[in-house]
């Protein structure tokens, strides 16, 4: 039976409730059991909804699409080894967070919501204004008064309510929760719905790779909103017996802004405080990530591990990537300087990474970088 789940304190509560987090105020997850028609499947248009028997949305009728989803993976060499890239950038508003969005609006339009809050640093703010657009929901997002111009432009241009905050990334969150306390609280990182979207990235690469899995997946951890779904999806075809293991979890960061990754050195199942520094790669600036710990614990589970690449470790992969012919914003640039670094130890593994946000969003920032 689909339920949402407290992994702090195991209580459960009943999908159609409006509520994004426990009364203990954990985060949750959602209990649910999700089917693979393979024939169904590959008679089906390509997109993340090909996929519908194992996404958590009742009714058809509540799905809102924009055609998203069935992204290329590109063969790229990267330091003598052949990689595959899962080219997410081209999402309909240019980030892989359409993923989530797609699922966590069509849930809010099945209970019947009629506005919702989100905070972001720019990707889900523009992914959740898409798609409240395309169904007609209200929407207000809370962003850093830091945030890319470009990424603000495409929320207004969406018709949502733009709410810059001064200050971090984290006093924006906590605006939009106490707002979200009266509206529904759209949130990419507390909602479950939006990982059962995110999850579709695996799924996608179970069926490219015909039918299945690559050695390692190296992905960017902010929130760690992909990393989970990807693990969410992986787990669920594992136990659905369509796959017989799950991938490694590479998670990257920037070094200046690290708490997960300082976290897995030192054997921690909590992240610690941190002294947060500016770094390009914005969209993965996290210091204090909600699902820190479960982040934690499924790469540790996987066998994985966290790295920390610097400004100019960033600014390099980024050169090189617009060279390859891929103009990417700086947060996905982050990834690639993560997946050389990973590189550099590893002989035969086949390896996936993507590249999550078009460059488009952040010219003003990449053209002080090249």
């Amino acid at each position: 039976m689909e339920k949402f789940c407290c992994p702090n304190c195991n209580l459960s509560y009943p999908i159609h409730s409006k509520r994004w987090r426990c009364d203990c105020g954990s985060f949750l997850d959602l209990e649910f059991e999700p089917k693979f028609p393979i024939r169904k499947i590959l008679r089906r248009n390509p997109t993340l909804w090909r996929y519908r028997e194992a996404i958590p949305i009742l009714d058809d009728e509540s799905i809102v699409s924009i055609g998203e989803g069935f992204t290329p993976l590109e063969e790229v060499k990267l330091y003598d080894h052949r990689v595959l890239l899962k080219i997410d950038y081209l999402f309909p508003t240019g980030s892989y967070k359409d993923r989530g969005a797609t699922v966590l609006i069509s849930k809010a339009r099945e209970l019947g919501i009629k506005k919702v809050v989100e905070d972001s640093s720019g990707n889900a703010g523009s992914a959740i204004s898409a798609y409240c657009a395309k169904a007609g929901i209200r929407c207000e997002i809370y962003v850093p008064g830091s945030t890319s111009s470009g990424k603000m432009v495409q929320i207004q241009a969406y018709g949502a309510h733009l709410e810059k905050v001064e200050g971090s990334r984290e006093k924006t969150a906590e605006e939009a929760m106490e707002a979200g306390s009266k509206i529904y609280y759209a949130s990419h990182c507390w909602n479950p719905y939006f990982l059962h979207g995110t999850k579709t990235f695996a799924f996608e690469i179970w069926e490219q790779m015909d039918w299945k899995t690559p050695d390692a997946l190296v992905l960017p951890v902010g929130h760690g909103t992909l990393l989970l779904g990807a693990y969410i999806g992986f787990k669920e075809l594992k136990e659905a017996g369509r796959i017989k293991r799950i991938p490694k979890l590479i998670g990257v960061q920037s070094a200046n802004c690290a708490p997960l990754s300082q976290a897995f050195k030192r054997g921690c199942t909590e992240t610690p405080r941190i002294e947060k520094e500016e770094t390009i790669a914005e969209g993965i600036a996290i210091a204090n990530p909600v699902r820190g710990r479960q982040i934690l614990k499924v790469i540790a589970e996987t066998g994985g591990e966290i790295l920390a690449v610097t400004e100019k470790e960033i600014r390099t992969a980024l050169k090189e990537m617009g060279r390859k012919g891929h103009f990417i914003e700086p947060t996905s640039a982050a990834t690639i300087a993560g997946l050389k670094r990973y590189l550099k130890y590893i002989k035969k593994e086949i390896v996936i990474s993507t590249l999550t946000g078009t460059g488009l969003k952040t010219v003003e920032k990449i053209s002080h970088l090249i």
